[in-house]
Formats: C-alpha cells, structure tokens, sequence
C-alpha cells in the first residue's frame, strides 16, 4: 500500500513538471528592424495571483537582464550592440492563463528613409534608380501622372540596406511628356515622395475608333496597343488594361469615357 501511495505522488510529481513545461512554452514572438528605440511591455498578474505573467524575455537569443517583475517595463535594444537596420528577433514568454502587451511593436517595422542619389527614365521604359540610408526592406512604388492623376504603374522591393542600392523597373510610356516619381509608405501611413522626372517620349500619339464623341455598336480600335479605362457616365470603372481593341458590345446605350495613352475621351455606345 506504501508502495503505491509513493507512486501516485511521483506521479503527480511528473505531471506537476509536465504542466511546467507546457506553460512555459507561451510565448509572443516579435522579429523586426532595430530603429533605436526601446520597446515598452504591459506584465499583468499571473492567473495564479502570485507573480508576474512574464517570466523571461529574450533579444536575439540572448536572455534580458531588465527588471520584468514589474506591471510595466521598458525593454533596453540598446544594450544589445545593435545597428539601426539590424534584424532583431524578440521572444516574450510567459505563464498561461495571462497575455502581455507590446505598446509600441511597431518600433520594429521598417520605416522610410530613403534618399534618391539618381533617377532616370529612357526611351525603354526603363526607370533606373538609385538609393542611399535605407532601414528596412519596403516596397517602391512607381507612379506616373496620366489623365490628370498619379496612377501606380510598378513596383520593387526595397533591398532594405543603408548603403547604394539599384533599382530598374519597367514604365509603360506613353506619348508626349511622361512624368514619373517613387513613392514609400511606412508604418505611418505616410508617403514620402522623390522628386519627379520627366522624359519626353517622341512615339506618334495613339488614336481611337470610332474617335472622340464617336459611335459604336460593338468595338473600341486604337491605332495601336496602349493602357485604357472606361467609365460609365457616372464614374464608374468598366475595364482596364493594355490592348490594340476592347469589345464593348456588352455595354448599354450611353455615354462613355475613356482615358488612353495620355488622353482622356468619350465615345457613345448605340
């Protein structure tokens, strides 16, 4: 009888470390850029009543010496060696029952720091440019001002790291002035813009039939392949892309209007 009371309390021994051990695998990850700036943390109670909810934390590996026994503390990136633009890799653990707080995580998303040392557009299409002081991949984002707004006509990855860095990506041209700029939102929600660059494009302009104020029962034609819309007579978008001809066929009887090469116009659908 001795002999099995001992094994029932061994085995709630094991069960104890098991249970241990299952808590001690929550955790909240966070992987990021190093900004410079320190991340603030919200630490509840532990379900229990006695503690902290957060019982290590670690940078990169590396356990935290901060106080975490706290309601609230400042985690210290600085004492890690770290440069702006370096990966960092958090892991908060904690107890269960509870969930801690990152206040401000997004510290650690890539911001927009960009300056453009080069930009050029050529007969090609081809937008080269080139980048310094970059903290954090972010996309690039191409726009180019046709029918009297910027439209997005491309995009790149930013490479994300602080020295020269060299971007080419295709612009579809049309005729006349093509007007062109990069655009960068972080975090923020913010824009940054680069400066515009212009390039006159000799190609003969694109034409249309039936023509300005036309009329058609089936097709739209233009005298060769360009980028389109059409709106309906009250602005809403019907079709887009890139085509020598659209079948309109299907539309009812109206009014129309189309933007293409770096027109905007109208035709009437009978």
């Amino acid at each position: 009888m001795k002999l099995t009371i001992r094994k029932i309390g061994i085995l709630l021994i094991v069960l104890l470390i098991s249970n241990t051990r299952i808590q001690a695998q929550k955790s909240i990850k966070l992987d990021g850029i190093y900004q410079g700036e320190n991340l603030f943390i919200m630490n509840p109670f532990a379900s229990s009543g006695v503690g902290f909810c957060i019982y290590e934390v670690t940078v990169n590996g590396q356990i935290s010496t901060d106080n975490i026994n706290s309601s609230a503390f400042e985690l210290n990136l600085g004492v890690y060696h770290l440069q702006k633009g370096d990966r960092v890799a958090i892991e908060i653990k904690h107890k269960e029952g509870c969930t801690p707080k990152v206040l401000n995580a997004d510290v650690l998303k890539p911001k927009s720091t960009y300056t453009v040392s080069s930009l050029k557009l050529d007969k090609t299409g081809t937008l080269s440019f080139t980048t310094q002081g970059e903290i954090g991949s972010l996309p690039f984002v191409i726009e180019q001002f046709k029918w009297k707004k910027w439209i997005t006509v491309a995009q790149v990855q930013g490479k994300g790291t602080s020295g020269t860095n060299i971007y080419n990506v295709k612009v579809p041209l049309h005729s006349g002035i093509n007007k062109v700029r990069i655009k960068q939102v972080d975090c923020t929600k913010k824009p940054r813009y680069s400066n515009e660059i212009t390039f006159n494009n000799l190609a003969p302009e694109v034409t249309f039939k039936p023509g300005n104020n036309g009329q058609t029962t089936g097709q739209i034609t233009f005298s060769r392949a360009t980028e389109y819309e059409i709106y309906d007579f009250y602005g809403k978008r019907l079709a887009k892309g890139n085509a020598v001809s659209v079948n309109v066929s299907s539309y009812p009887k109206g009014t129309y209007f189309i933007n293409y090469d770096c027109k905007s116009e109208s035709f009437e659908k009978r």
